[in-house]
């Protein structure tokens, strides 16, 4: 009975046993497998960067008049409806002002007293001279009299001054168009009193066809923005017509943060004054360096690299140094040559040495 207990014990021992070593062909294989990444070679070429701001079509300067009353008074004559078509010597404003015509014909009559006391004082030199010469008169009295002329024609100076300067003003109550246009705003009616001042116009009149663009550029990027450079305006329509760089501010408000650039319409524009347009300008413009499209750049924190697919089948970690970027295409400067097998799919927390496969 113990010899029999002993061996059933020694074959459960045996069964264990073999249980616990698996048969050898049962064991896990560890094989390393390589990520699939696509690339572009890197290539020389040529990248324009474009500086995208915000504008407003506005009249170009000399073409935009803004017409005011020269002094308190009635509107006797407004021809002119809002959007009609203005000529060069066209009346656009007569007005009925008191004051000016007061003024002018006072400055008349002071003229004429004047006129006449030259005359008077003059003939009185004449006659005392006569008189001295026949030893009537005393020396002191022509004199006297010649004081007196030149006192007169001082004052005969003045006056004719007063009268141009009035008759200058008395002309400013009928208003001629300088310059051909449309009348873009009217704000009386005839009849409607007015004031002498900037925040009571009476007209706006503009030339549609001396249209530009006004846009505020940030001091930063002021330095890139040359008269000459061309560009784009797009409207609400979508449509984008040619402009160029007409003028940039001369002088910077030390406080400000934007300066105002003009910008000219290559051809008439279909656009009207006051719409908001965006503008795309050429800015920066380099010749044969290394370009890659934008995929291809990592960064991490402040660090920017690039991944390479070595000849050894592996990609290597490459920091770079990047210049202009233009769309979809980024200029690298330094941590790159010519021919050298960029990743640009795949390369996302692709570790450094990783075993990769380039897919066509």
């Amino acid at each position: 009975m113990t010899r029999d207990v002993a061996s059933t014990l020694l074959l459960c021992l045996l069964s264990v046993a073999g249980c616990a070593s698996p048969p050898p062909e049962n064991e896990a294989t560890v094989t390393t497998t390589a990520v699939p990444v696509e690339v572009e070679v890197v290539g020389l070429g040529t990248i324009e960067s474009t500086l995208d701001i915000t504008g407003v079509v506005t009249p170009a300067p000399g073409t935009d008049w803004v017409i005011t009353a020269p002094d308190a008074g009635r509107i006797a004559e407004l021809p002119k409806a809002e959007g009609d078509a203005v000529r060069a010597g066209d009346l656009l404003v007569r007005f009925d002002i008191p004051s000016l015509t007061a003024g002018l014909a006072g400055h008349r009559a002071e003229l004429t007293q004047a006129r006449a006391r030259v005359e008077s004082t003059r003939a009185a030199v004449t006659r005392l001279t006569g008189l001295v010469d026949r030893g009537i008169a005393a020396r002191r009295e022509v004199e006297e009299a010649q004081r007196d002329l030149a006192e007169a024609e001082g004052a005969l100076a003045r006056s004719e001054s007063d009268v141009v300067a009035a008759s200058a003003l008395a002309e400013r109550a009928a208003v001629i168009a300088r310059f051909n246009g449309v009348v873009a705003k009217r704000w009386h009616s005839p009849g409607d009193f007015v004031d002498a001042s900037a925040t009571d116009p009476i007209l706006r009149v503009i030339d549609p066809q001396a249209l530009q663009v006004v846009a505020a550029v940030p001091v930063a990027d002021l330095g890139r923005v040359r008269p000459g450079e061309r560009g784009l305006a797009t409207g609400p329509g979508g449509d984008p017509e040619a402009v160029v760089v007409v003028a940039r501010p001369g002088q910077l408000d030390p406080t400000g943060s934007v300066g105002e650039v003009r910008l000219a319409f290559a051809t008439a524009t279909r656009l009207t004054s006051g719409t908001t347009v965006q503008v795309s300008i050429s800015a920066d413009r380099r010749t044969n360096v290394m370009l890659l499209p934008a995929t291809a750049i990592v960064r991490e924190g402040s660090d920017t690299f690039v991944m390479v697919a070595g000849e050894d089948k592996k990609a290597h970690r490459q920091d770079v140094t990047l210049g202009l970027s233009a769309g979809a295409q980024v200029e690298i400067v330094t941590g790159l040559k010519a021919g050298d097998r960029a990743i640009i799919r795949g390369q996302l927390a692709l570790p450094d040495g990783a075993a990769v496969t380039v897919t066509p």
